[in-house]
C-alpha cells in the first residue's frame, strides 16, 4: 500500500505499517479501513473524513482533527474495554455520527463546537477537555452537541457545557459532579443514578427527562430549572416530600 497523503481517498485497506507521526493528511478520506495500533502524533487530519472505519488501540496525540468527520466508525476495542485516546488534540468543529466511542479518553483536548450524534460514549472520560473558546479578553463562548448519545458511566466531572445541546442523551450513572450545565438543553435526557453533586443546572431544560433520584439540594445552582408537572413528583420524592394528588 502506498503511503496516504493529503487529499487521498483510501477504501477497504488495513493501515497497519504507516508512520502517522507528523503526516499531513488534510482533507484525506478513508472508507471501510482498519487502523490498528496507530500512534497519530502531530498528525494533521484537518477536514479528513472517516466512513465505516475501525480503529483499534489508537492514540491521537497533539493531532489536528479540526472539522474532521467520523461516520459509522468504531473507535473501541470491546475485548480490552479500551477506546481511542485523544490527548492534547484539536477537535474544534469535529463531527461524529453513529460512532462507537466506548471508553474513549479525551485528555486536555480542544472540543469547541464538537458535534456528536447517536454515538455510544459509554465509559468515556473527558479529562480537562475544553468546550470553550476565547474571542477576546473577556469573551468566552461554549459550544458542543451531544445529541441522543449514550453516556452511561461517562466521566464529565467539572465539564463546562453551559447552553449546550445534550438533548435525548443517556447519562445513567455518569459523573457530572461539578459540571456547569446552566442553560443547557437536557430535554428527554436520562439522569437516573447520575452523580450531580455541586453541578450547576440554573436555567437548564430537563423537560421530558428521567429525573428520579435527582437531589435538588445537592446542586450548586438550580434557579429557573425547567421541568414538567409530572416530573415534580419525582423531584419532591427525592427530597423526602410526600406529594399527594389532592
Amino acid at each position: 500500500m502506498n503511503s496516504p497523503a493529503a487529499g487521498d481517498h483510501l477504501d477497504g485497506v488495513a493501515i497497519t505499517d504507516f508512520d502517522w507521526t507528523d503526516a499531513d493528511l488534510t482533507d484525506a478520506s478513508f472508507s471501510n479501513c482498519l487502523i490498528e495500533d496507530a500512534q497519530l502524533s502531530n498528525t494533521v487530519l484537518q477536514g479528513a473524513k472517516f466512513t465505516r472505519c475501525r480503529f483499534l488501540r489508537t492514540r491521537f496525540a497533539h493531532a489536528d482533527l479540526r472539522e474532521a468527520v467520523f461516520e459509522d466508525c468504531i473507535l473501541t476495542d470491546p475485548e480490552a474495554h479500551a477506546g481511542a485516546a485523544f490527548a492534547f488534540s484539536r477537535l474544534e468543529a469535529a463531527r461524529f455520527a453513529r460512532c462507537d466511542l466506548s471508553f474513549a479518553l479525551f485528555d486536555r483536548s480542544d472540543l469547541y463546537d464538537i458535534e456528536l450524534e447517536d454515538c455510544n460514549l459509554r465509559g468515556a472520560r473527558f479529562q480537562r477537555a475544553e468546550f470553550g473558546k476565547s474571542f477576546g479578553r473577556q469573551v468566552v463562548r461554549t459550544s458542543a452537541v451531544f445529541r441522543r448519545c449514550n453516556l452511561h458511566l461517562a466521566d464529565l466531572s467539572d465539564a463546562r457545557l453551559p447552553g449546550c445541546d445534550l438533548a435525548g442523551s443517556h447519562f445513567r450513572e455518569a459523573d457530572l459532579s461539578g459540571a456547569d450545565l446552566e442553560g443547557a438543553d437536557l430535554k428527554g435526557c436520562d439522569l437516573f443514578g447520575a452523580i450531580l453533586a455541586e453541578a450547576r443546572l440554573a436555567g437548564a431544560d430537563l423537560r421530558g427527562g428521567e429525573v428520579s433520584g435527582l437531589n435538588l439540594l445537592a446542586l450548586s445552582t438550580r434557579e429557573g430549572l425547567k421541568i414538567t408537572a409530572d416530573q415534580q413528583y419525582a423531584l419532591m420524592s427525592a427530597l423526602g416530600v410526600d406529594v399527594s394528588a389532592d
